[in-house]
């Protein structure tokens, strides 16, 4: 009766320590190459996104349930079926492709105003920093493009990362958990 009982609890800690995230941006941005190399998983053949992905990172106080879906313009509109119940928005930008700042930040900021993603924290990745050219993540942040300074209703974190290398993703992880345990 006791192991029973160390079950039950476990499995209830368990199902608190779940979180529901959304991996966003535009086609071509990283955000599959991303959650692979999260997920320690290999990153050779990546195709893009026509639907989604869903994969489950393990951390050392939560899972977390991470939705990655396409990108492409065409499937955009279908982002909104998968809104509810987020806990936390990862947007990734392309920091080397400079002619769809613009773009990125449109969609970024249409997100911020959808009402199921009200107050949920933000954390954007500044991809592609392996790349020549590529803009920092201070130059996106202070950029006009995705208008970051200006949100006010949600705590926000821009990292700068390559999702090849892996080096930036843990730094993001670490914040999208400390932002979660300061709410809960």
């Amino acid at each position: 009766m006791p192991y029973f009982l160390d079950l039950l609890r476990k499995l209830k800690h368990k199902h608190q320590r779940e979180l529901r995230v959304l991996l966003l941006g535009l086609d071509n941005a990283g955000k599959t190459t991303i959650l692979k190399s999260l997920s320690k998983e290999g990153h050779e053949n990546i195709s893009p996104t026509r639907g989604f992905n869903i994969k489950s990172l393990k951390n050392k106080e939560w899972n977390l349930n991470v939705w990655d879906i396409g990108g492409q313009r065409k499937i955009r509109p279908y982002w909104r079926n998968y809104f509810e119940n987020t806990d936390v928005l990862i947007y990734v930008v392309d920091s080397s492709d400079r002619t769809r700042f613009e773009e990125t930040g449109e969609e970024l900021n249409e997100l911020l105003e959808e009402e199921k993603l009200q107050r949920v924290p933000v954390l954007v990745f500044a991809n592609k920093q392996d790349l020549v050219g590529a803009a920092s993540a201070s130059d996106l942040s202070d950029g006009d493009a995705l208008n970051l300074q200006s949100i006010r209703d949600r705590p926000w974190q821009i990292q700068a990362c390559s999702a090849l290398s892996g080096e930036g993703l843990e730094d993001g992880l670490t914040w999208v958990v400390k932002t979660i345990n300061s709410k809960k």
